[in-house]
């Protein structure tokens, strides 16, 4: 048993839950997920009731309005989403006119910013395999990503630079190309928000990058993916705490490939597959900024588990 949190009717006291994250926002720790679409969490974070349309349960409905809900819980959530997208402004108006007050987002950026050379798969279309123009372009990102959000800064506590796997293997002066593209892009971004960088190659993990965003005050997301190093090993290099806030995101058990966890979780129940050693870093860095009153951001994913709101309440109880 997890403990007291699992002993309520239902098996789940989301009130419970709730308070001690609102406790921890209270002092700058936000946690929550990445996404909120789930109908695995239906009867955990979710009321089946408040989605129902002539007596039947709609997708429709519960996809358009389950972030209300989902914010009773949780005070922040990661915005896959625009990952693959630049969103219209009406699609922003109506995003943010669903969370209260104090609710927080963070924003992975469009891929369009942060891609080198788009994969060769379908869905990039005539643009598969070919150079991105737009790559770490700042007045793209400003004038098509950042403008958009400004009218919502308050709501907007972080945005996320998410760059996949450079080359399939380490190159010499590979990181050093990266850094020259990377810092000119990084000055020149409006002051208004909080930024992060999440790399998924090993080899990058070095002083110069570190120091390159430690200039910025930008983060260095500790990531949790099938590639990188076990978040104890980020957090324990010297120096990776790059700005005056941390950001993690706990996204799959090292080793594993991101289509098999959707293969073995979905639709994201119950906990499969327990990590304690990924609980205990986020633990780590829960206790770190207390310690030193520093803003945190976690995210916690479907795919690390097989449920992120249960693994969430492993970390607070």
């Amino acid at each position: 048993m997890v403990g007291p949190l699992f002993e309520e009717p239902g098996g789940f006291d989301r009130e419970g839950l709730a308070a001690r994250l609102g406790a921890l926002a209270a002092r700058n720790i936000f946690i929550g997920g990445s996404s909120w679409k789930y109908e695995g969490w239906i009867e955990q974070v979710y009321t089946r009731e408040r989605y129902l349309s002539r007596g039947r349960f709609s997708r429709a409905l519960f996809e358009a309005e389950c972030l209300r809900e989902y914010a009773e819980t949780f005070p922040t959530v990661c915005g896959d989403f625009a990952f693959y997208q630049f969103p219209s402004d009406d699609f922003w108006r109506k995003l943010f006119a669903r969370t209260p007050a104090g609710f927080r987002f963070a924003f992975k950026a469009p891929e369009q910013i942060t891609c080198r050379t788009f994969p060769a798969l379908p869905r990039y279309g005539a643009q598969a395999g070919k150079p991105n123009e737009m790559f770490l372009d700042a007045r793209a990102a400003a004038d098509m990503f950042l403008g958009p959000l400004e009218p919502y800064r308050d709501k907007t506590a972080l945005i996320i630079f998410e760059f996949g796997r450079v080359g399939r293997t380490y190159r010499p002066g590979a990181l050093g190309e990266f850094l020259d593209r990377l810092d000119p892009f990084l000055a020149s971004l409006p002051p208004e928000f909080r930024y992060a960088v999440e790399i998924r190659n090993p080899e990058f993990l070095d002083k110069d990058y570190f120091a390159c965003l430690r200039g910025r005050n930008v983060a260095h997301v500790y990531n949790a993916w099938s590639r990188m190093p076990e978040l104890r090993h980020q957090i324990a290099i010297q120096d990776s705490a790059t700005a005056d806030f941390l950001v993690c995101r706990a996204l799959l058990r090292r080793g594993r490939m991101y289509q098999d966890a959707v293969a073995a979780f979905a639709p994201y129940t119950e906990l499969k597959d327990p990590n304690p050693e990924a609980r205990d870093s986020m633990r780590i860095l829960i206790g770190r900024a207390k310690e030193n009153k520093q803003m945190l951001f976690l995210f916690v994913n479907n795919r690390l588990e097989g449920n992120a709101p249960l693994t969430i309440l492993s970390l607070v109880e």
